[in-house]
């Protein structure tokens, strides 16, 4: 599902609550004002809250589970709380390119981290694009989450050692999630999934999975176009025969008539759907927790007979 104005507006008026929260936030723990830090997503704003603790306030842009940080349109609210953020976290590699703008405009000293391009990863093939959603990547959450902590004990040097010891416990936690990936590859290292869009492509690469959906299917969705016929029904045919994919990993968040015809095929061909996002659900604020919740339901899937 794309933005859409509505939601654009709803989304900024969060963002201005959230801003003016923070602009009133009891004093740090030292008795300093409390560090400002920004991020584009939910996903990057808890794992910054779970590195800072109490020592600072976040405010994320994209918390809405139907918004799509590519075609987000910035607020005054967010250029505000930009200029007072000491560290910006950005997705990067094209996914939110807003931020960096608002970063430029607003002439900000902060410290903007790069997820994507602090990731190290590069593009599957020569001359390909980087798939984006570095997020999925845990190897690259453990260094976010390491980069944090420097970043911000620059920005509030008394409180360095929290951070360091708060990114280790974090980092620490992601243990468990990957012992799961890890699992699943052990057990189902090489078996064939499909998906509607890229999002999760580092997880089912690290878990040993082969994405068998054509790339222009896949492609077409993220670019909220219709895919060719054929590509469409070679798609649909990934879920029929001796030979189908174990399982549909589908983006929750964008939706189309072509999903929903893959969606049918899937459950028609009694291949299980596991439904993954971009964003972190309503009600979830640990990055930890969703993604060991998402790993769980993937296992699940292939586990079925």
């Amino acid at each position: 599902m794309r933005v859409r104005a509505l939601r654009q507006a709803a989304a900024g008026l969060l963002c201005a609550v959230a801003f003016l929260t923070a602009c009133s936030s009891d004093p740090a723990p030292s008795g300093q004002s409390k560090i400002a830090v920004v991020a584009s997503t939910n996903v990057y704003g808890s794992i910054a809250a779970a590195v800072g603790g109490d020592r600072i306030v976040v405010t994320s842009f994209v918390n809405d589970p139907s918004a799509d940080p590519h075609s987000y349109e910035a607020t005054p609210a967010n250029a505000a709380a930009v200029r007072a953020a000491k560290v910006v976290i950005a997705n990067g590699g094209g996914y939110d390119d807003f931020v960096g703008k608002l970063v430029a405009d607003a002439g900000s000293n902060a410290k903007l981290i790069d997820v994507a391009e602090l990731s190290g990863l590069k593009p599957a093939a020569s001359g390909g694009e980087l798939n984006e959603h570095v997020w999925y990547s845990l190897p690259t959450v453990r260094k976010l989450a390491t980069t944090l902590a420097t970043d911000l004990g620059a920005a509030d040097p008394s409180g360095a050692a929290t951070y360091t010891a708060n990114a280790a416990a974090f980092t620490g936690k992601l243990d468990a999630p990957q012992a799961k990936v890890d699992a699943i590859k052990a057990k189902h290292g090489g078996k064939r999934v499909a998906i509607t869009e890229p999002v999760p492509l580092y997880l089912l690469e690290a878990a040993g999975l082969q994405n068998a959906t054509p790339e222009a299917f896949a492609e077409a969705v993220e670019q909220d176009t219709d895919p060719p016929a054929a590509v469409l029904d070679e798609t649909l045919q990934l879920f029929t025969g001796a030979d189908k994919v174990r399982a549909l990993v589908a983006n929750a968040q964008t939706e189309n008539a072509s999903t929903k015809q893959v969606e049918q095929a899937a459950t028609a061909g009694g291949v299980a759907i596991v439904r993954m996002t971009e964003t972190m659900p309503a009600g979830v604020n640990d990055y930890v927790e969703w993604m060991q919740r998402q790993v769980d339901e993937l296992s699940a899937a292939l586990d079925r007979p």
